[in-house]
C-alpha cells in the first residue's frame, strides 16, 4: 500500500502563486507515474499534470505555461508549482501515483483562487 500526503493548498488571489507538495511513503523510483488531478464542484476530476519515471511531463492545456511539475528524489516528493492562478483553477487537487497496474490517491488539498 502506498500513501500519498499532499500539502500546500490554500486561498490566493488571482494572479498569485502556490506550490503543492506530495510526499510518497516509498521511493519514487518505484513509481511509474506521479501527477496531479483536480476536481472542481460539479465537475469531473481532470488531469492537471503528470511526470513519468523517465521525467517526461504532460500538462492539461488550461495550465500549460503556468504550472510546473517536478520531483525531489531524496524527499520522495512531487511538486506542483502554480503561478498566474485564475479563479477557474479553484478545486481540490489530488496527488496520484501509478505503480505497475495500481493507482493510489492522496486525500486532496483545497486550492481557492479569489477574483
Amino acid at each position: 500500500q502506498v500513501q500519498l500526503v499532499e500539502s500546500g493548498g490554500g486561498l490566493v488571489q488571482a494572479g498569485g502563486s502556490l506550490r503543492l507538495s506530495c510526499v510518497a511513503s516509498l521511493s519514487i523510483f518505484r513509481i511509474n507515474v506521479m501527477g496531479w488531478y483536480r476536481q472542481a464542484p460539479g465537475k469531473q476530476r481532470e488531469l492537471v499534470a503528470r511526470l513519468t519515471g523517465d521525467l517526461n511531463t504532460a500538462y492539461a492545456d488550461s495550465v500549460k505555461g503556468r504550472f510546473t511539475i517536478s520531483r525531489d528524489n531524496a524527499k520522495n516528493t512531487v511538486y506542483l508549482e502554480m503561478s498566474s492562478l485564475k479563479p477557474e483553477d479553484t478545486a481540490i487537487y489530488y496527488c496520484y501515483a501509478h505503480i505497475i497496474t495500481a493507482d493510489y490517491w492522496g486525500q486532496g488539498t483545497q486550492v481557492t483562487v479569489s477574483s
